[in-house]
């Protein structure tokens, strides 16, 4: 199944994967190939991305759209920040940028605070 993730921007993501997980409006919902057709809004959070070989993805979102059809996903996002990199040092900025476009977008610190961890344990996994 193919994905793309497009900011204003422009894309930051376009790639064929085994499944992804995002953070839904009515909470967070997974999508894999032959998935029925949605629409629906994205609230801050992680864009999981399981690609073929197994190796994962993470992508940080303050808010956006998605839509699924059986083959393919397409991602509008008003902001976007990759957490990953070469070295630990750029991991390092990138889960910065991360937390700050999410606490940009969200205005509960409890709410913060999860999707920070998640990011932290995100990028231990990379």
């Amino acid at each position: 199944m193919k994905i793309d993730i497009v900011t204003p921007l422009g894309r930051i993501y376009t790639g064929e994967i085994k499944e992804a997980t995002f953070p839904g409006i009515e909470g967070e919902f997974g999508v894999l190939e032959g998935h029925a057709p949605l629409v629906t809004t994205l609230n801050p959070g992680l864009i999981t991305i399981k690609k073929e070989n197994g190796k994962e993805e993470v992508i940080a979102i303050n808010w956006g759209y998605v839509e699924v059809t059986p083959d393919h996903i397409n991602v509008l996002v008003d902001g976007a920040v990759p957490v990953s990199g070469a070295s630990e040092s750029e991991i390092a900025k990138s889960i910065e940028k991360a937390k700050q476009l999410l606490k940009d977008a969200m205005d509960s610190d409890a709410l913060v605070a999860t999707v920070e961890a998640k990011i932290e344990s995100a990028a231990r996994n990379i």
